[in-house]
């Protein structure tokens, strides 16, 4: 068993899910993965629990937890975050099933933490430019704008607010309430990095290239982006009112 755990959501990643999670388990490091799957229609659950016959042989290193429908992004790394705490890993990682995350930077995320000391690592699409391919332009400076709208709101110290490549030290998931974690789609990402910031964790970005799906459908939505856009105002003002005792 590895002390770190890659958590993959997944709806409808058949094209994908194997690829990702041999691409994962062939890194120097070891790292453990869990496919959170929202019941896929595409039969994307039976090709993990195929895939686990092949890597739990020796020790249980490929883990699934199938949920009942797709119940959003948010409650899906909830749900491995809550399985990771229990299960005892100490540096807990998120990244997409797409390869939009390069899994070889997962590597540099866990050493930033596990060797800087840094409490939560973010693979960061803006920390040098803008590091994105194959992206059209109107969807660049959407991004690029939601994350400059998320810094000058809540002032977090962040290029890159908005990134789904990150990891987490133990210390920080266990502080923060996640029971009551309100966002399930992009805020959600947002509401992460922002508790832990609040809660007076250190937070670093890792360079990273992101590149734009070549296989499946994007899951992104008009209704995605609102929620990020009304969502962050709301954030921001609550915690005016609220104290975050820093963790021990």
């Amino acid at each position: 068993m590895s002390d770190s755990i890659v958590i993959i959501p997944t709806y409808n990643e058949k094209e994908n899910i194997e690829a990702i999670i041999e691409a994962v388990f062939s890194l120097p490091q070891l790292f453990d993965t869990l496919i959170v799957d929202d019941n896929s229609p595409d039969g994307t659950g039976a090709i993990v629990e195929s895939l686990q016959q092949i890597h739990n042989t020796t020790s249980t290193r490929l883990h699934l937890l199938k949920r009942v429908g797709k119940l959003g992004l948010g409650t899906a790394y909830l749900t491995g975050f809550q399985y990771a705490l229990d299960n005892g890993y100490e540096f807990i990682l998120e990244m997409d099933a797409d390869f939009s995350h390069d899994p070889k930077d997962l590597v540099s995320l866990c050493k930033k933490c596990t060797e800087e000391g840094t409490d939560v690592s973010i693979g960061s699409r803006y920390a040098t430019g803008v590091n994105v391919v194959n992206w059209p332009m109107g969807r660049v400076l959407l991004s690029y704008f939601a994350s400059l709208y998320v810094r000058l709101i809540t002032s977090m110290p962040i290029c890159d607010t908005t990134a789904g490549f990150v990891c987490y030290r133990r210390k920080v998931l266990e502080t923060i309430p996640l029971d009551q974690v309100k966002f399930v789609g992009y805020a959600f990402q947002i509401e992460m990095k922002f508790l832990a910031w609040k809660y007076g964790f250190n937070l670093a970005e890792v360079p990273i290239i992101f590149t734009e799906r070549v296989r499946g459908q994007s899951k992104l939505s008009a209704g995605i982006f609102k929620e990020a856009f009304f969502g962050v105002l709301q954030m921001t003002i609550q915690s005016w009112f609220k104290k975050y005792v820093p963790a021990a």
